[in-house]
Parts: C-alpha cells; structure tokens; sequence
C-alpha cells in the first residue's frame, strides 16, 4: 500500500514520489538503516533508495535501489542529490527518524521547486554564516538534512551549482553555507518548512498544544551520540532524545549564568 498523498501523485500525474538517503561508512550506514526502518513502518510502499560508498553490506534490502559512491566525502550528499531518479524527492540525512505518514508533504512541489528548514541556531555567528553575502538577521542558513525536492531543469541546475561551489571552496566544511548564499542570489521558488517536518528542538514539544502541529519528521545529533561520545548508550527513540535533551536545556542555560531578565515571565 502506497503512502497516503504518494498514490494519489502516481496515479494522477504519473510522477514518481521517493525518499533518498547518503551514507559513508558503515556508522551512517547504521543509521541510515534506521531511518529508512522508521519510513517503512510510517509510509510503507513510499520507495526509498540508498547511495552509498557500502553497497554490497548487509541489511540493505529495506532499500528499492542502492547506488554506489565511487568517491566518497563528508558531503557526498551534494553528489548525489542531482541524481535521484524520482521526480519528487526527499532527501533525509541518516540521523533521523520518520514519526508519522508524510501525507501531502510531497504536494508543496506542486507550487515549489523546493523546501527546507530553517536551522535553530540562528543566534549563532555559525549559522548566520554567509561566504559571498552578510544577510539580515532574519535570513539565517537552512539546514539540508531534510530536503524536498522536485527534479526539474532549474532545480538540478541549482543543485549543480551548490556542490561545483562547494568543491571549489576548500576552507568550507559545511554546505549550509553555499546553499545560503545560492538562495540569497536565486530567483529559485522555495518554500519553508514548519519546523515540525525536521524536528531539531525537541523541547518544543514541552510547550506545543494538541492543536499545533503534527511531529513528522526527528532530526537529531542525539542519534549519534554514541559515534562522538565516549561510553554513550546508542539512541533509538523519541522518547530518548526528548530526555536528552531537556537535560542539555538545563545545562546550556546554566553554562551562560541562567535565563536573560527579559525571558522572566
């Protein structure tokens, strides 16, 4: 059974609908397994690909098709975003949990030739970070580890664009940086995503109503916790990462001598 809103693309536009995923390395492979494990369970019948620099390792068969990267790096995914093979498609980094069905998240293509999150950091000089543009305050980067998109002439133009920038900038490690200053300079339709659909500050859900949104989509660094933190439990649920981090709430808070005055209420 297909996804809901997915059938309905195929059937009435002949579009093909589809979730990839980058990994390198058998830690992201990890993953990405789990991940995809995730998107199964939530929209079964929505295809899902996997480009990889491991296509021959175990456990991939949740997978429709594995593509081999022949020269990986540590943002293969601009590589390959241009090679998707559907018409419509999501890309999903491999720290992330699909919580729920997709339902006519793929219908902003209709009007858009992409969408994304804003990052959460926007407070941060990392994530106001430009290369070639200072822009305001309320232009901060976008964060590309959920990424929808459509395969049209101008979006895989852009997409080209993003990693032959990327490639030629050395000094730069991370690809928010290029994409920001590509949409400053574009005339490229992109709509924003509500941040429900990459769920980074899970905190949120302390103070969300029954009535404001629909978690769909868990991005978290919690998911790799166990890859960068010595003797960290390997984390598998939502449930996990929301006590993590309110934990990291309180600690960060605490780091910078508690709450500002004009936060009291």
């Amino acid at each position: 059974m297909a996804a809901a809103g997915t059938d309905r693309l195929t059937q009435e536009t002949g579009m093909q609908t589809g979730v990839i995923y980058v990994a390198t390395g058998e830690d992201y492979l990890d993953l990405a397994r789990a991940s995809a494990e995730s998107l199964r369970q939530t929209n079964p019948g929505l295809p899902a690909d996997l480009f990889t620099d491991l296509p021959d390792a175990a456990g991939l068969e949740m997978f429709d098709r594995v593509h081999r990267i022949t020269q990986p790096h540590d943002r293969s995914k601009l590589d390959c975003l241009p090679l998707t093979r559907f018409d419509r498609t999501l890309f999903l980094d491999a720290d992330t949990l699909v919580l729920r069905p997709l339902g006519d998240l793929f219908d902003v293509l209709d009007r858009f030739e992409m969408a994304i999150a804003h990052d959460v950091r926007r407070a941060s000089a990392l994530v106001q970070e430009g290369l070639r543009h200072k822009t305001p305050y309320a232009v901060p980067q976008l964060n590309s580890g959920v990424l929808l998109y459509r395969r049209s002439d101008a979006m895989l133009a852009f997409l080209r664009e993003w990693v032959a920038r990327f490639h030629a900038e050395p000094q730069v490690d991370r690809d928010q940086v290029i994409l920001k200053d590509l949409l400053w300079e574009s005339d490229l339709r992109f709509w924003v995503l509500p941040p429900e659909f990459n769920l980074r500050r899970v905190t949120k859900l302390d103070a969300w109503e029954p009535l404001d949104v629909m978690p769909t989509i868990l991005h978290s660094h919690r998911l790799l916790d166990h890859l960068r933190v010595p003797g960290a439990d390997r984390v598998r649920t939502l449930a996990q990462v929301v006590r993590l981090e309110r934990l990291a709430l309180e600690q960060e808070w605490a780091a910078v001598g508690g709450r500002p005055p004009d936060w009291d209420v």
